[in-house]
């Protein structure tokens, strides 16, 4: 399974989350789902992009897909949704500049969701051209460093068994090869 970093890195499926979270709120019944071509028809997608990223959000167990037919419907699954809170959560409640963690908070916040931002920074916002970019950013740069350490820990892991299998092939063979003579002796 992707990283839910990696996942929600992207703006699309991020979008395609939004347009389900939105149904789900808003749904007079309790499934809240969409149809795929309720779903291309909110983003403006091409059916098969569209598609693509349905089959990540579901691959990571963030949309349930219910059959009918040759109609497939999504839900938003949110719970996976949790290993993000809990890595914000240090964020969001960290005094940051030592004034009020409130600030701090929803600056991070407010870079993450894209939504808006505490005066300070609304001069910098303004600059974007689409509030999702500061949102995509921070998820771009934390997918990135998720990214980087897998990275590190693949080559150690690899660093590892290299070693091991030198130190089989230098000290433990030869040690074998004695004791098996030593045996074969006597």
């Amino acid at each position: 399974m992707a990283d839910i970093f990696d996942v929600i890195a992207d703006s699309t499926r991020r979008e395609l989350l939004r347009v389900l979270l939105e149904r789900s709120i808003a749904s007079d019944h309790e499934v809240g789902e969409l149809s795929v071509s309720e779903l291309v028809e909110a983003l403006g997608l091409s059916q098969p992009t569209v598609s693509k990223h349905l089959k990540v959000l579901r691959d990571a167990g963030l949309v349930v897909v219910r059959d009918e037919g040759q109609h497939r419907f999504y839900r938003l699954e949110a719970e996976p949704l949790e290993d993000v809170e809990d890595w914000l959560i240090p964020f969001l409640s960290a005094d940051f500049d030592g004034g009020e963690s409130d600030d701090a908070a929803s600056t991070v916040f407010a870079a993450w969701s894209g939504s808006g931002l505490p005066a300070p920074l609304r001069r910098v916002a303004d600059t974007i051209e689409h509030s999702a970019d500061a949102g995509t950013a921070v998820g771009r740069t934390v997918a990135e460093a998720s990214h980087q350490v897998r990275t590190v820990i693949e080559g150690a892991t690899h660093a590892i068994e290299e070693a091991s299998a030198k130190v089989e092939k230098k000290v433990i063979d030869p040690i074998r090869e004695k004791l098996g003579r030593r045996h074969d002796d006597s």
